[in-house]
């Protein structure tokens, strides 16, 4: 009898370390080196829905190259749509990871997370209240450009996907211009499910520390206060939850001399090019995770694991709270009308606190290979009081219109409104209105492409009134509506991440008829005769720019422009607003 218990015994036993083993990630196989290649990743994906009905497997798109963008869906009353989950009342959290594949914590803690949660039944309580989006790869073919040598900067893993996309685009830069087909499905997705908060996770280049984690959040007061009492009160609980798990984490800072932490260290806040930024105008709190790249592999993913299991209990204890946040701001979001909005902020350098700083211990010598100066970090740890700047400053402010009115010929505009789920109506006929516009001077544009784009760098521009015809076809755009933020963001030429500045109607900057010299020299001449005051005006110019009106063209333009015949579109936006 004892013999047959014995053996029932080891029986279990054996068992349960196979059930365990058949559930290792790659990952933990590889003792914590390696990060998995895209289809083991899919697999293990697949392999977690088919065994729990808590998951499904999904995907929102294909990216350029053809693979599949993969979705995990995770909520443990089965709704897996988004009408569904609404109704359960569940907080949505979408997590996602490698938008740059190299870095690749997100995939490998979220998977294990994912499997201890359902599979092992560790913290089945924290799907109590909320519902998980997880995007295990969203830069699917930059995940496949795998080698050794993609992050010259970081400690492992042993190999790791590339930066950007197949077509040498930053996702991390693309959220609001949305160029990347990669980023034009995410939006239906982030559109269809507008998740109560979001995570994207990444590892940092820079200087060493310390801390195994940094994050980026809007609380710097560019959200409503509520969110930034919210977000502030997370932080708080996170930070105190990974000091019991032996994880140091600090705000995600520059410092104001590349590499030197003593120089003091400075807070700023994202635009909507990146991910948080963009949450933010769409009122939800965003959290970015920096890693830090001279960690070992395994102390980094050990770290993501922590932030996000403690990130799940916050919010099943504090999902309604967040949920009535989120609805109480996109309520105040549709009152926004004839309201100032602030598109952009700096760094004030005057304002400052002394902050504790776990860094190590440096010094700095001179480089006589460079001539410059070259940062040497020690792996022994050392606390400083730094100089801290983290006062926002606006920078640029407008006053938000009834509605904003888009001439149906630019349809790239047009077909990104679409994208980001902006609600419009279309003109059944053309119609006059009259507009508020802006007419742009000194326009000057960046020497190199950025992410693709040509980018306008600098402009003066005055805000005109005048009357336009519309063809049909054209969308107005009330800003009565949650995305009124999202909405500015696009249309105004002084966000940071406009379309005007993206180069979207780079053409009304383009000169298309020109004047022969010979006929503009005499036409000058009558234009002067009619006007005296006219040639002191000129010459005026001329000696205030030299470097612009520097041959007989350019000269002669100056009058051209003061004739009848000159472009009137020219450097006026197309784009009106309507008040």
């Amino acid at each position: 009898m004892n013999k047959i218990i014995v053996l029932i015994y080891f029986s279990v036993l054996s068992f349960n370390s196979f059930s365990q083993d058949e559930w290792l990630t790659h990952y933990e196989k590889s003792d914590f080196f390696e990060t998995p290649r895209y289809k083991q990743t899919i697999e293990y994906c697949k392999k977690l829905a088919d065994s729990s009905p808590f998951i499904k497997y999904t995907n929102f798109g294909k990216s350029i190259q053809g693979r599949d963008l993969p979705l995990l869906i995770i909520d443990k009353n089965q709704n897996f749509t988004t009408e569904n989950v609404n109704k359960s009342g569940n907080a949505i959290l979408l997590i996602e990871a490698c938008i740059h594949p190299g870095e690749s914590e997100g995939k490998d803690a979220g998977l294990m997370l994912i499997r201890d949660i359902v599979i092992n039944k560790k913290y089945p309580d924290l799907l109590d209240h909320t519902t998980i989006l997880f995007i295990p790869i969203f830069n699917v073919d930059g995940h496949e450009r795998f080698s050794a040598f993609n992050r010259i900067n970081q400690n492992g893993p042993k190999e790791m996907g590339w930066r950007t996309t197949a077509t040498n685009l930053n996702l991390n830069r693309d959220f609001l211009k949305a160029d990347a087909i990669e980023m034009q499905q995410w939006l239906k997705l982030f559109n269809e499910w507008t998740p109560d908060m979001f995570i994207d996770i990444h590892t940092t280049d820079g200087a060493d520390y310390q801390y195994s984690l940094t994050y980026g959040m809007h609380i710097l007061g560019e959200m409503d206060n509520a969110h930034t009492k919210w977000q502030k009160n997370y932080l708080k609980e996170i930070e105190e939850y990974l000091f019991e798990d032996n994880v140091l984490i600090f705000p995600y800072v520059s410092f104001r001399r590349w590499h030197d932490p003593r120089s003091g260290l400075i807070r700023n806040t994202a635009s909507p090019r990146y991910s948080i930024g963009y949450s933010a105008i769409h009122n939800r709190p965003g959290l970015l995770v920096e890693t830090h790249m001279l960690k070992d592999y395994k102390t980094r993913v050990d770290a993501t694991y922590h932030l996000l299991r403690h990130t799940l209990k916050i919010l099943n204890n504090q999902y309604q709270e967040l949920k009535n946040i989120n609805n109480t701001v996109d309520n105040k979001t549709k009152d926004i009308s004839g309201k100032e909005l602030i598109l952009n902020y700096y760094t004030s350098q005057k304002d400052s606190t002394t902050v504790k700083f776990k860094g190590v211990d440096y010094k700095i010598v001179p480089s006589d290979l460079t001539n410059d100066i070259w940062v040497q970090f020690s792996d022994k740890p050392k606390d400083y009081d730094i100089v801290l700047f983290d006062k926002l400053i606006p920078a640029s402010i407008v006053k938000i219109p009834q509605a904003y009115i888009v001439p149906v010929e630019w349809q790239e505009v047009i077909k990104r409104i679409n994208l980001h789920g902006i609600q419009y109506k279309t003109l059944k006929e053309a119609k006059e209105f009259e507009i508020k516009t802006y007419k742009f001077n000194n326009v000057s544009f960046a020497n190199y492409p950025f992410e693709g784009r040509q980018m306008v760098q600098n402009f003066d521009m005055e805000e005109i009134s005048i009357k336009k015809l519309f063809p049909e076809g054209s969308i107005i755009i009330p800003v009565n509506q949650k995305r009124a933020k999202l909405i500015a963001h696009i249309l105004e030429p002084m966000g940071p991440d406009s379309y005007l500045r993206w180069g979207f109607f780079n053409a009304i900057f383009e000169r298309k008829e020109y004047v022969e010299t010979y006929v503009m020299e005499k036409m000058a001449r009558e234009m002067i005769k009619k006007n005296p005051e006219l040639k002191e005006e000129y010459m005026k110019a001329v000696e205030a720019n030299p470097n612009i009106y520097n041959n007989q063209w350019v000269k002669l333009f100056w009058f051209y422009a003061l004739t009848p015949y000159w472009d009137q579109q020219k450097d006026v936006y197309p784009v009106g607003k309507i008040e």
